[in-house]
């Protein structure tokens, strides 16, 4: 079933036509989920393919049904013949009395108001008074007046539906969001002089939610609070030897001190847990929490259930691997030798989160599972609780991850991360708003705890700022990993990940002092996320355009929301220009297709730029000079005409 969200502008679009030279008109007919019914106009696309093309905002969770109806339309196809004919001196009066008789029905219609039966009565009469030349009958023929009453109720000669249809429409936060990550172990953290470090936890971790929400972001996502094994326990930089104090990675999941549905002592207990989820609410953050089928040798998992694992045949558990990676402190849970108890166990697993105020799940390397168990789990918890969404954390082949989007996860990791350059940037925004916007939502993460790029290694600080713009305006719903707003870009020796990563000790950091220095990239992210939350049309999917430039590293890229569509009821239209290499300042022309936004070309518009308040006048071809190391970005606001 295709899926949208609430407040998304869906795009429904069919191919149709009919024998012969007469004219037809096309309706959408919706049901809401409450059974409310809407009827809507669709137009023909100029092209000779026979498709036509309708977008609605839908603001109603839940499943909405809908169909197309076609039918001939009498008016259209009387108006093109009498247009020509009448015109070029052919059958002038058959063609006046035909336009007569069909206004005559119209007028007759009790549910046209008074006004509208009145012109066409008039226009009826008009047709037959022979005192009227040809010029009064085109007159009549060509009036706009009479074209919108007829396309507002048409006169219909035949009529014929499509099949019924169903399209899922989910909760606003299911596509739209600004998601944060951050380890709960990490904030709060202290390191004294001697270089030990006292952890933080559950309760410190909250003084850190108000600097979160402050940089407007809505969305704290944390990675698993279970116990973590002390088998195999990895120690610094993923060594294979933990020294007294390293406190493991939270992908370890397991000890005796309980599994999945507890808590890490070191972190607090569970009712800290739920203290934490309500500190986040009232600060205006949903908690987004890992998901990982992950065992470590010490879970009760391995004892109770031997065979939820892998035995290799020296009598060993395999250990997960992605080669090169090895994960030593992890046993992948096998589901095929007993699927009934596993799907049992996830399940009561996830209720369980449910049940402590969890409302988003990222679910850890959903592609190494069966895609059955994941259709199954998430129609199983979204039957019971349709709010709570999943995010697939599946950095894997197309059509995997796609399979997943369509299995039904909300949400989907993507390509983002690796797409640098403007002719890789340009064909994945494009993909990400036509080709899969129907079943998958991209989240459009620009690090994570495990991925530290070529570019932010090597781009430095407008690295950090190019990607974070790029990501908070291409998509509705966008991810940062703490410690992007601090540059942290050195990588471990020949990976693509940080050096002393998080995932294997405790990170201190001053975020404070970051920014009072101006260290901090912190007020940039906070300015875009304002940005976002003030512009409707960034929080959209399908409404990206790609638009041209003559210089190769500059991209260029709109999003336009007509206020018929539009949450405030204003257009809200954005073009972002932006210098994708980070080494350089670059000047060029920039090429717009104005018609987009119902601007004529070499017509001039006044835009706005959101990050510096520049307003400049442009048109359909504009010269920008985009500095790397000072002004990389242009978010240029397109002002309504006065």
């Amino acid at each position: 079933m295709p899926k949208a969200f609430n407040g998304e502008a869906v795009p429904f679009s069919v191919t149709s036509f009919r024998e012969g030279h007469d004219r037809i008109g096309v309706h959408l007919r919706l049901h809401s989920p409450s059974g409310d019914e809407s009827l809507h106009g669709v137009t023909a696309l100029e092209n000779g393919l026979d498709r036509w093309v309708t977008t609605v905002a839908l603001l109603e969770d839940g499943v909405w049904s809908f169909r197309f109806e076609a039918f001939g339309d009498d008016f259209l196809t009387w108006q093109h013949a009498a247009d020509v004919k009448i015109e070029a001196g052919v059958d002038v009066e058959l063609m006046r009395e035909m336009g007569a008789l069909l206004f005559d029905r119209a007028a007759a219609e009790k549910d046209r108001p008074a006004a509208e039966r009145k012109t066409l009565s008039g226009a009826s009469t008009a047709l037959r008074d022979e005192q009227i030349g040809v010029e009064g009958a085109l007159a009549v023929v060509r009036d706009p007046a009479i074209a919108r009453f007829f396309a507002q109720r048409p006169v219909m000669s035949i009529a014929s539906q499509g099949p019924l249809l169903e399209l899922l429409v989910e909760r606003e936060r299911a596509g739209v969001g600004s998601w944060y990550e951050f380890f709960p172990r990490s904030e709060g953290a202290k390191r004294f002089k001697d270089g030990r470090v006292k952890p933080g936890n559950l309760r410190t971790a909250r003084a850190r939610m108000p600097a979160v929400r402050d940089m407007g972001f809505d969305v704290l996502y944390i990675p698993p609070v279970h116990p973590i094994g002390m088998t195999n326990r990895k120690g610094r930089n993923n060594t294979l030897t933990a020294e007294p104090g390293d406190p493991g990675s939270p992908y370890g999941i397991g000890s005796p001190d309980g599994g999945h549905d507890a808590v890490a002592p070191e972190l607090g207990t569970m009712a800290d847990f739920r203290a934490f989820v309500r500190a986040a609410a009232e600060n205006g953050l949903e908690v987004a929490l890992d998901l990982a089928l992950n065992a470590s040798p010490d879970h009760p998992w391995v004892t109770e259930h031997p065979e939820w694992f892998v035995r290799l045949p020296d009598g060993s558990i395999a250990y997960a691997e992605n080669p090169p990676k090895k994960y030593q402190d992890i046993y992948p849970v096998y589901f095929d030798t007993d699927p009934v108890g596993v799907y049992a166990e996830v399940l009561r697993v996830v209720r369980h989160w449910i049940a402590q105020g969890v409302t988003i799940f990222r679910v850890d390397n959903p592609h190494t599972k069966p895609l059955e168990f994941w259709e199954w789990l998430i129609a199983t918890i979204n039957a019971e609780r349709p709010d709570i969404v999943f995010l697939a954390e599946a950095f894997s082949r197309p059509e995997v991850m796609q399979t997943l989007a369509k299995a039904g996860f909300q949400q989907s990791y993507s390509y983002y991360t690796w797409r640098n350059t403007k002719k890789e940037l340009e064909e994945f925004f494009t993909s990400i708003a036509t080709e899969t916007a129907d079943f998958m939502r991209p989240n459009l993460f620009v690090n994570t705890h495990d991925i530290l790029t070529e570019y932010l290694q090597f781009g430095g600080r407008p690295a950090y700022a190019i990607r974070a713009a790029l990501a908070a305006t291409a998509a509705p719903t966008w991810g940062v990993y703490a410690g992007y707003e601090l540059f942290e870009n050195v990588a471990r020796p020949g990976s693509e990940e940080n050096i002393d990563n998080e995932k294997y000790e405790i990170k201190v950091r001053d975020w404070a002092g970051a920014e009072a220095r101006g260290e901090s990239l912190a007020p940039w992210l906070r300015r875009l996320n304002e940005i976002r939350r003030e512009h409707p049309a960034l929080r959209q999917l399908r409404n990206l355009t790609i638009h041209w430039s003559d210089d190769d590293a500059i991209l260029v890229y709109a999003k336009h929301l007509p206020a018929a569509l539009s949450p405030t009821g204003r257009t809200d239209t954005i073009i972002v220009v932006a210098n994708t290499d980070p080494h350089s300042v670059r000047q060029t022309m920039v090429h717009l297709d104005t018609r987009v936004w119902g601007v004529e070309p070499g017509e001039p518009f006044e835009v706005e730029d959101l990050v510096t308040g520049a307003r400049w006048t442009w048109s359909d071809h504009n010269f920008v000079m985009l500095d790397a190391f000072t002004d990389p970005v242009h978010i240029l606001h397109v002002k309504e005409k006065s």
